[in-house]
C-alpha cells in the first residue's frame, strides 16, 4: 500500500459536517469521515437511479451500453488508481467519483439544456450545483436533518473539482451559504483527480460504446493519432485475431496511457510547485492534476473526433432532440397545473421562483424511464425513436 503523501487529504484534520454525527456515528463501524461519505453515497437513492440515466444514448435498449451508475463505477476505479500512485486518500477520491453525476437529470446534457431554459427565470439549472442541492437538501435518509450531511472535504470536492467557482449557480451558492466552502480556492488534488479520470473515464467508454453502435467505424477512428498509436501496439501484441477481439484491448492501451502520463505530470508539477501540505494545494493558483502538453493534445483530438462523430451524430442527435421536448412541454404541465406534483415535491415557499425550483427538482430525479412514463401519463406519447 502506497504510503499517505502530506498533501493528501486527512479524515483525522476534516474540517467536519454541518450537523453534529450523534452517538450512532460511533456504532456503525470502523469507518474514517471519508469512508462513511463513500458509504452514504453508496446507499442513497439518486445513487440508485443513475443505472436508469442516460450517459450518451438515452433509454439505451442495448443491455451493454453503459449509462450514468457504469460510468460512476469506472471513473471510480480509475479515480482511485490514480489516488494510490501519488498517495492520496482514496476513499475521498472515490467518494467524490462516485457522487460527481448525481445531479444530472433525466436524458443527460439534452434534459440539463431543457431544464436550463424551463428555469430560466428562476436561476435556471446546472448538474453540478444540482449535485450539491441533492446531497444537502432534496434528499433525506436521516430523522433529525436533510442531506446526506457529508464532511465538508466531499462537498468542496464535487463543488470545485474543476476548479474554482468565482460566480456559482443559485444552487451551489445556497449550499456555499450553509456551509461555505472556500469557492475561489483550488480544491484537493483528490477533487483534481476525480475530475480527469472523469475524462479519461468518458473519452475511452465512449470509444468502446460508438464502436458497438456502430455511429462510427475502427478505421475512422484511426485518423485520431492517439487510436493509431495503441492500435499499432495491440497489432504488434496479437497479430491475426480478429478485430472484434482487440476493440477492448485498443481502450485498454488508451486508458493506460492516459492514466500513466497523468501520474507522471502531476508528480512533476508537485514537485515544482514545492507542495507541501493540502493549504499549498489549495493556494496553488492552479490544477496540479493534469496530463503533460502532448497528451493535452492528443486527448482534446480524440474529444473533437467523438463530438463531431458521436454526441453530434444525426441518430444521436435525433434522439435528444426529441428528449429535450418531453422534458420541456412535462415541465410545461406541471407549471401550469402544480397540483399535479406528489405533495412532497410542492413548494413550501409562494412565488414563481419557489415554484419552477421545485418542479425541477421533481424533474431533476426522474430517470429516463419514469419521464417517459410521466409525460406518457400528462401529455401524451413521447416520440422517441428505437435506436437509443
Amino acid at each position: 500500500m502506497t504510503a499517505r503523501a502530506p498533501y493528501a487529504a486527512d479524515p483525522v484534520r476534516s474540517r467536519g459536517r454541518l450537523h453534529g454525527g450523534g452517538a450512532a456515528s460511533e456504532t456503525r463501524g470502523p469507518r474514517d469521515a471519508f469512508q462513511r461519505d463513500r458509504d452514504r453515497i453508496i446507499h442513497s437513492v439518486p445513487f440508485r437511479r443513475l443505472r436508469h440515466k442516460t450517459q450518451v444514448f438515452v433509454a439505451p435498449d442495448g443491455d451493454h451500453f453503459r449509462v450514468r451508475l457504469t460510468h460512476s463505477l469506472e471513473v471510480a476505479q480509475i479515480g482511485r488508481t490514480v489516488a494510490r500512485a501519488l498517495g492520496l486518500n482514496e476513499d475521498l477520491t472515490e467518494a467524490l467519483c462516485l457522487a460527481h453525476d448525481i445531479g444530472h437529470p433525466p436524458f443527460g446534457h439534452a434534459g440539463e439544456d431543457a431544464l436550463q431554459a424551463a428555469m430560466a427565470e428562476a436561476g435556471g439549472f446546472d448538474h453540478n450545483a444540482h449535485t450539491l442541492r441533492v446531497l444537502t437538501r432534496l434528499e433525506t435518509p436521516y430523522p433529525r436533518h436533510a442531506g446526506l450531511n457529508l464532511s465538508w472535504e466531499t462537498l468542496e470536492g464535487l463543488a470545485k473539482h474543476n476548479g474554482p467557482v468565482v460566480n456559482p449557480p443559485w444552487a451551489l451558492a445556497e449550499a456555499d451559504a450553509e456551509f461555505p466552502l472556500d469557492l475561489a480556492s483550488w480544491p484537493s488534488l483528490e477533487a483534481q483527480v476525480a475530475a480527469i479520470a472523469d475524462d479519461i473515464a468518458y473519452d475511452n467508454h465512449d470509444v468502446d460504446d460508438g464502436l458497438r453502435a456502430g455511429l462510427f467505424t475502427l478505421d475512422g477512428l484511426l485518423a485520431v493519432p492517439l487510436a493509431a498509436r495503441c492500435w499499432n501496439g495491440v497489432l504488434q501484441r496479437f497479430p491475426g485475431l480478429p478485430v472484434e477481439r482487440l476493440i477492448g484491448e485498443l481502450v485498454r492501451d488508451q486508458i493506460g496511457l492516459m492514466v500513466n502520463d497523468l501520474i507522471a505530470e502531476t508528480k512533476r508539477r508537485i514537485a515544482e510547485a514545492g507542495i507541501r501540505d493540502i493549504d499549498d494545494v489549495r493556494a496553488a493558483g492552479r490544477a496540479l492534476v493534469g496530463f503533460s502538453p502532448d497528451m493535452a493534445a492528443r486527448e482534446s483530438e480524440l474529444k473533437r473526433f467523438l463530438y463531431a462523430n458521436m454526441y453530434g451524430a444525426p441518430a444521436v442527435q435525433a434522439v435528444a432532440d426529441e428528449a429535450q421536448a418531453v422534458l420541456a412541454r412535462l415541465f410545461d404541465a406541471y407549471r401550469a397545473d402544480p397540483g399535479l406534483l406528489p405533495a412532497e415535491w410542492r413548494p413550501l415557499e409562494d412565488g414563481k421562483t419557489a415554484r419552477l425550483r421545485a418542479i425541477g427538482d421533481f424533474i431533476a430525479g426522474m430517470t429516463d424511464r419514469y419521464a417517459i412514463a410521466r409525460h406518457r401519463a400528462l401529455v401524451g406519447p413521447a416520440e422517441l425513436p428505437e435506436a437509443f
